[in-house]
């Protein structure tokens, strides 16, 4: 059942990741045509000449066919960054995750399981729900009796399953995010490497050279580097703060789990003794 769960809720994230990257795309395409490329926005009202002095909208949209694609890398950050906090915010649990962690250790360390796991309910999330497990598990075995080192591995197993069910729904869309690293830089180049064809293209065709039609052909081009750059800033931001987020969380799950086997240990060997 859990398996089956996993694989619907990977086909469901993989849905949506799907319609997001096409709206983005969509969004983009539709913000620079109707957004950047008003004619408010250019000399004479035509924006297939100059932009106004100064005018960012414009000067944008110049940058050609690539931008579309561009400020739809830029959407798909934002729209993943905020779908990531929410789910990692979801996963951390209701209250403080460092308080839950101080009192579920104390908890076990006290012997007092029923305990941890009322506060394992009462904080909810992934973090909560792996210990949970484990504490069941820890229930279980030591009515069954097993020596400390049968139990340690029977515990860490239970923690490992239960840690591998939460974990790809925190990890989802984060190779979106990583991939958007490296999008945004390409297709800022490819941009480039476009509106510089073109203007000296333009210029061979011309005959005599035109330096201010080469200027202005190369300013228009490196919009799409500076764009591409602004994209990839903001993928690299967005997905090392969301990768430390989850090591916390993957750092809380070791931590607990490592109380509960050190708990059944000393219980084991004071029954020994």
């Amino acid at each position: 059942m859990a398996k089956v769960k996993k694989e619907v809720g990977i086909t469901g994230g993989n849905i949506f990741s799907l319609i997001v990257i096409v709206a983005c795309i969509g969004m983009g395409a539709l913000i620079w045509r109707y957004i950047m490329g008003n004619p408010a926005n250019f000399e004479n009202g035509d924006n297939t000449g100059h932009p106004l002095a100064g005018n960012l909208l414009g000067m944008v949209y110049k940058g050609g066919k690539i931008v579309p694609v561009l400020l739809g890398l830029v959407l798909m950050v934002v729209v993943f960054s905020i779908e990531r906090f929410f789910v990692i915010s979801k996963a951390t649990g209701t209250g403080s995750l460092d308080k839950f962690m101080t009192k579920v250790q104390t908890e076990i360390s006290a012997g007092n399981i029923e305990g941890a796991i009322a506060e394992c309910d009462k904080q909810k999330g992934s973090v909560a729900n792996a210990i949970r497990s484990a504490l069941i598990k820890y229930q279980e075995v030591k009515k069954e009796g097993f020596d400390s080192e049968s139990a340690a591995e029977t515990i860490q197993k239970e923690i490992e399953e239960a840690t591998s069910l939460e974990m790809p729904m925190l990890e989802k869309n984060m190779t979106v995010l990583s991939s958007l690293v490296s999008l945004g830089t390409l297709a800022g180049l490819l941009g480039t490497v476009m509106g510089m064809i073109t203007a000296f293209g333009a210029l061979a065709t011309s005959g005599a050279p035109d330096q201010a039609a080469l200027a202005n052909g190369i300013s228009e081009a490196l919009i799409n580097t500076a764009t591409g750059i602004f994209a990839s800033a903001l993928a690299i931001i967005s997905y090392n703060f969301f990768t430390s987020k989850i090591d916390v969380l993957t750092y809380a799950i070791d931590e607990a789990s490592s109380t509960i086997v050190n708990t059944y240990r000393r219980s084991r060997g004071s029954l020994k003794n």
